[in-house]
């Protein structure tokens, strides 16, 4: 297990015993690089930790604890954890501010408790052996390596995935494993397990005004720019990633260094933009252009991501956390400026929809406008027909047809009724309006679709990602813009760093960041696509009928629509399966050293 985790921290690693509880241990080095070393203990050695992340308000603990009466060896921040477990218990979590994932062995107790940062930026996995005993990970890479653990697929989890191109936790794709949700913490003593929530995101009772949001934001990037080694930024050209440029450059006495990836096809090229705020910051500046084989590369991407996982735009991920390794141990994003300052153009399309009437005819309306782009995801005419699909549903169902890959009809044609059928899927706000819509992002799409993405693309070159936008005091006043519409869609942002940033970065819309996979599946992935899905090992799962898979290739292939997209996903969900489910462990795909 431990070896498998190898890529998570290349600098040091260990398996200890502790009686009835074993800890194994990767090592990225980035802060305390000399007595950092894990595992960490309290004074007499009867708490002991592992921890993979960042706590970014360890110096405060030090402090704290040290007053307290606390030896806390070293100088960095996983030796606080298990003295503030002696001081507060298992709810000692909720003094960690930052990003983590946590075991913590209490000797005399015989308790073992596992914890996840709030949001879920580092990743937590966990299973019940055959013979009782609970295993634990950060990666399903890890688990696998465990003889007892079954690699049968859940199929309800499959069909989700394909509903939505990730796979919603806390169940994982495998039966019997699961994730530990965000902002929550396991413990498990005297043969029970028990997990509970430990924090949700919650709006402020007070408005913040523009001056609170560019404190916070500034604070927020201030913080993660603590570390040991080699600090950078990956940059966008969007106003999210830019914002923290222009923070960093502010905070560093030397040019910081950026990174951006950009394709030859202009509709996904944002190297322009990222160039604008790398020009104005003076920032040491590395453009990666993207013109990958994807025939080699995805092996590579199927090497990485032990779970399906069909975010496209987790390519070019993968590839510039490459190139940035080359130069930095940790590097700064913006991801998380969407959940936080309702940026989505579908939070938008979703208040919409609730006024549109719903007459006969608007949802068959909407997909002959759907047929007219072709299904081409950026044309007007597809995001017109997602509106009126939208209007068209009962409003319980409404954000889940804004968000869906393949729609429940699709799949039903996909799938062999003997293996799955498909389930309605409900994306359901616990309350109405814009902020409900982003509590759910918090929820579901940011843990299970964006941050693993980020994690597993990141890690798998040993480099570590910080998110400022991801901090809990910016979410919160985020989510607290929500009575002040003017403020929304980032225009809470665009005011509050207007004078920052080059007008044309600042004045942007949003476009998100994808590859140009309708050319790739009529080109480069046309004929490995095809032998990959109608090849004997898949039709012989008796999972998707081979007839409709085809159809979809042909019809995308023909130009008589744009399935792209839904191609990708299906290709991750045939790699992941003949990767990880299939191969023996020692056989998955090795991924490259970055």
């Amino acid at each position: 297990m431990n070896a498998a985790l190898a890529h998570r921290g290349p600098d040091e690693g260990s398996v200890d015993g502790f009686g009835r509880c074993v800890l194994g241990n990767r090592r990225l080095q980035v802060i305390d690089l000399v007595t950092g070393s894990q595992p960490v203990a309290n004074e007499d050695g009867t708490i002991v930790s592992v921890f993979n992340g960042e706590v970014y308000n360890f110096p405060e603990l030090r402090a704290e604890l040290a007053a307290s009466g606390h030896d806390v060896r070293g100088t960095g921040d996983t030796p606080v954890i298990p003295h503030l477990y002696e001081e507060h218990g298992p709810g000692f979590v909720r003094r960690l501010s930052g990003m983590f994932a946590l075991a913590l062995w209490d000797v005399r107790r015989e308790r073992l408790v596992l914890a996840r940062d709030r949001v879920g930026k580092k990743p937590l996995l966990w299973t019940r052996l055959p013979d009782g005993a609970l295993a634990f990970a950060s990666e399903l890479k890890a688990l696998l390596a465990l003889p007892g653990v079954r690699r049968e697929v859940d199929p309800a989890m499959l069909d989700a995935y394909l509903a939505l191109q990730y796979v919603p936790g806390p169940r994982t794709a495998l039966k019997g494993i699961e994730k530990l949700p965000p902002g929550h913490l396991l413990v498990a003593e005297n043969g029970q397990v028990h997990v509970e929530r430990y924090w949700q995101l919650d709006a402020r009772p007070e408005e913040p005004s523009l001056a609170d949001v560019r404190e916070a934001v500034i604070a927020a990037v201030r913080r993660r720019l603590i570390a040991d080694v080699p600090l950078g930024a990956l940059l966008s050209g969007g106003i999210d990633s830019s914002i923290v440029v222009s923070v960093m450059a502010q905070a560093q006495s030397g040019p910081v260094k950026t990174f951006t990836v950009g394709f030859g096809d202009p509709r996904y090229d944002e190297r322009v933009w990222a160039r604008d705020v790398a020009e104005r910051f003076g920032t040491e500046h590395e453009e990666l252009v993207v013109e990958p084989d994807p025939v080699d590369t995805l092996p590579r991407l199927a090497g990485a991501y032990d779970e399906p996982l069909g975010d496209d735009a987790a390519l070019p991920l993968f590839l510039i956390c490459e190139s940035a390794r080359r130069h930095v141990t940790v590097a700064l994003t913006g991801d998380g400026g969407d959940e936080a300052f309702a940026g989505y153009e579908r939070y938008a399309a979703h208040e919409l929809a609730g006024r549109v009437p719903r007459l006969p005819g608007l949802g068959s309306t909407g997909r002959a406008l759907r047929a007219l782009g072709r299904g081409e995801p950026r044309s007007r005419a597809n995001r017109a027909g997602r509106l009126l699909e939208a209007a068209a549903a009962p409003s319980a169902e409404r954000y889940a047809r804004l968000m869906e890959v393949f729609p429940a009809s699709l799949r039903a044609e996909l799938w062999d009724p003997e293996f799955v059928r498909p389930a309605a899927l409900r994306l359901q706000p616990s309350r109405p309006g814009i902020g409900g819509l982003q509590e759910l992002d918090v929820e579901t799409y940011l843990p299970d679709d964006l941050l693993l993405k980020a994690d597993i693309a990141s890690m798998a070159h040993s480099l570590e990602l910080r998110s400022p936008f991801l901090d809990c005091e910016v979410l919160e006043l985020g989510i607290s813009l929500r009575e002040q519409p003017s403020l929304r869609g980032k225009a809470a942002l665009r005011l509050a760093f207007e004078d920052d940033l080059p007008p044309q970065v600042a004045a942007r819309r949003k476009t998100g960041f994808g590859v140009p996979l309708a050319r790739w599946f009529r080109e480069d992935l046309d004929g490995f696509a095809r032998d990959l899905l109608l090849h004997g090992t898949a039709r012989g799962r008796g999972q998707l009928r081979p007839a409709a898979v085809e159809r979809l290739l042909t019809d995308h292939a023909s130009g008589r629509a744009d399935h792209g997209h839904r191609l990708w996903c299906l290709l991750m969900l045939e790699l992941w399966q003949r990767t990880w489910v299939e191969a023996p462990s020692s056989a998955a795909a090795p991924v490259a050293a970055g």
